[in-house]
């Protein structure tokens, strides 16, 4: 006896609720019932109804209500069951009276309808229109469509679910729930699909449930108990008509929650919440309302009272949510503004957001200069940058960072400073308004001004006003306006520090973009043969040298090519830069087939040459570097005096040495090898550094 006691406490009674029910239903369709348990059966309906709707209301998705399909079968069931045991009570005793089935259908055939038939009818009729035509069919179309659209992304959801478990992203517990949420949404809304057809074949039931009541209460009242026709069709059509609406109006509230459900959108909040979010807080169209409807109300022999009513409380009702807002970005802004509370100064930890990072490149100007880089003032010199980093992408061959633009109160109003990496690499002075006039070295007057320099060639030059403009074009000077300033200052410095800005980023967008033209050289080469690091060094030598990297491929396959002999950069940038040679003949001598040029004093050369082969590291003694620098500056300067560009040939050996030394004080100063001068050129010594010119 203890053991089946145990059993029974064990056993879970709630898993007793669905099939009891059932059976109930279904018993009610064979057994008869008496009056009094129709009454508790019809409101415990109503009850049920009215439970489903409200579930239905406060759901935020359609799967918090899964369960919803099997629910309008079951509620189906009972509502066409007691229709059933109803129908029989009013064919069995409807002839003692209007309480023949109970008080409730009572209650609904006299309330309702005023116990007029013909009302009881049509009412019944509208009802069931409305829940056939309208809400079972919306809501039967919605779940169908739903089905289907969700049905077809069920692929692309179930890769993105793959994608996020194999990123890392999501582990394979929530990818489980993820797959399984998907497959219960497609399951849902086919099931609401099918579901939808019970609430219409009930409506087609209830139709034709009182259609053969009405006919069978008049051939049982007039055969079997004798009672007159209008008797008869009184007494039957009212219970019918009353047990038809008992029937019906808990069907419609189901089709109401049916169609509240499969066409809520999944967020955070139920409806009450998303109706009075989303109709009643924009204040301006509660104005905008309330206008209408008070017009309305103003026409001659409208209800004035019902819409100036409404109006106003429209009107109260935008002017309660406007002052809501207003006070809601009040207490924002009063909560941004104020510091925070002592405690919390001294309990905030420090982060990785107090780390500030540096620009690569940063451009800060005076406040008068605000408007050459603000969007609002149609700034020229931004797009004067876009400019120049188009330009220096197409020469060089690669993209320079994008320039920070930043307001600096601390400098002069009228000054700019160019930083890199945070650290100023140029500065100057422009004046918005005016033009620099300057001086190349040939001009036939003097301009009244602002006496300056340029810039970015440190040229002598003059501040002038507008008006002056032509007069100062007149006397040779060129005028250039300050954005144009500020753009030229910018792109020598760029082009200057080119080699600074190939960083390992930039490198790697730049295979990145070379892959996409020849993916399986970049495959075999990068990383594999050629670093990453030694190409960046060696892309930096030739940016360095004044030479662009735009044929990427060639400098690739050469590197690889040489790699394996030698890792030291500067041998691997001459291998380069004799694959270049081309390139670099062309930026120094663009279209000339003799090329004029300085080279080294024997003597000299050898001199040199001991000094880079010796164990010291290639330093030079001072008054060899003193004699060898002047020498070079005297001759250079000879070479433009004569139209020539200034380029020194030299053994391979010595190239890097000397261009390193030459570079700071001569930067115009190019330095070639032997090596690099291709073989359908023929060479011109139009001067010797440490000699005399040959």
């Amino acid at each position: 006896m203890d053991t089946i006691l145990e059993q029974l406490k064990r056993f879970n009674l709630t898993r007793l609720a669905g099939p009891v029910l059932i059976i109930l239903i279904l018993t009610m369709m064979v057994l008869p019932l008496p009056p009094v348990i129709l009454d508790i059966f019809f409101t415990f309906n109503i009850a049920v109804s009215v439970i489903v709707l409200l579930v239905g209301i406060n759901v935020r998705q359609p799967l918090d209500f899964s369960a919803f399909p099997s629910v309008l079968l079951v509620t189906t069931l009972l509502r066409l069951s007691l229709n059933v045991a109803s129908s029989r009570v009013i064919l069995l005793q409807g002839h003692t009276g209007p309480d023949a089935a109970g008080k409730v259908i009572e209650s609904f055939s006299h309330f309702l309808v005023g116990g007029n038939v013909a009302i009881g009818v049509v009412v019944f009729v509208i009802l069931t229109i409305i829940n056939f035509v309208v809400i079972t069919k919306g809501a039967g179309r919605i779940a169908e469509v739903s089905a289907r659209f969700t049905l077809d992304a069920m692929p692309g959801k179930q890769m993105a679910i793959d994608a996020d478990l194999n990123a890392g992203l999501i582990g394979e517990e929530d990818a489980r729930k993820r797959r399984a949420t998907i497959a219960e949404e497609a399951n849902f809304f086919g099931a609401m699909d099918g579901a939808s057809k019970f609430v219409r074949g009930d409506a087609m039931a209830g139709i034709m449930i009182i259609l053969i009541n009405i006919v069978g209460g008049l051939i049982v009242g007039v055969v079997q108990h004798d009672l007159p026709i209008s008797q008869a069709a009184e007494s039957y059509t009212l219970l019918t008509i009353g047990d038809g609406l008992v029937a019906q109006i808990p069907g419609l509230i189901i089709s109401t929650a049916a169609g509240i459900v499969v066409s809520r959108v999944g967020t955070e909040k139920d409806m009450s919440e998303q109706f009075l979010g989303q109709l009643f807080t924009k204040p301006s169209v509660l104005y905008i309302t309330a206008a209408v409807i008070g017009l309305i109300g103003m026409i001659p022999n409208m209800p004035h009272f019902a819409f100036l009513l409404i109006a106003s409380v429209l009107g109260g009702l935008g002017w309660l949510m406007e002052k809501r807002q207003r006070e809601s970005e009040r207490q924002a802004q009063l909560a941004k503004a104020a510091p925070p509370p002592p405690g919390e100064q001294q309990m905030a930890e420090v982060s990785w957001n107090d780390v500030q990072h540096v620009d690569q490149l940063g451009l800060e100007v005076g406040y008068r200069l605000i408007p050459l880089v603000d969007r609002n003032q149609d700034g020229e010199l931004l797009r004067r940058i876009r400019g120049i980093r188009k330009k220096i992408a197409q020469e060089l061959g690669f993209l320079v960072p994008a320039v920070h633009i930043r307001d600096n109160l601390e400098i002069k109003p009228n000054a700019y400073r160019i930083l890199m990496k945070g650290v100023e690499i140029g500065s100057g002075e422009a004046y918005i308004g005016q033009f620099l006039a300057i001086n190349p070295g040939r001009v036939s007057g003097e301009l009244k001004g602002q006496a300056t320099t340029d810039p970015a060639f440190g040229l002598p030059a003059v501040w002038i006003d507008g008006g002056k403009r032509d007069e100062a074009q007149t006397l040779g000077y060129t005028v250039v306006d300050a954005s144009t300033v500020v753009a030229t200052h910018l792109s020598n410095l760029l082009n200057t520090h080119a080699a600074e800005l190939l960083g390992r980023e930039e490198v790697q967008a730049l295979i990145s973009h070379q892959a996409k033209e020849s993916p399986k050289l970049i495959e075999d080469l990068v990383p594999k043969v050629v670093s990453v690091a030694t190409l960046q060094k060696v892309l930096q030598h030739l940016l360095t040298d004044g030479i662009h990297i735009r044929d990427f491929r060639t400098i690739l396959e050469t590197l690889a090519d040489h790699v394996g002999v030698t890792q030291d950069v500067d041998e691997l940038t001459a291998a380069v830069r004799t694959a270049l040679s081309r390139v670099i003949i062309q930026q120094l001598f663009p279209g000339e087939a003799e090329l004029p040029l300085m080279t080294l004093d024997p003597a000299l050369e050898n001199v040199l040459l001991q000094a880079v082969q010796s164990k010291a590291g290639g330093g030079l003694e001072p008054g060899l570097a003193e004699n060898l620098l002047a020498s070079a500056a005297q001759q250079s300067e000879q070479m433009e005096n004569q139209g020539y560009n200034p380029v020194l040939l030299t053994p391979p050996g010595l190239r890097p040495l000397l261009a390193r030394f030459l570079r700071r004080a001569l930067p115009q100063l190019r330095v070639i090898s032997h090596n690099e001068i291709p073989d359908n050129k023929s060479i011109r010594i139009i001067a010797v550094i440490g000699g005399s010119k040959g």
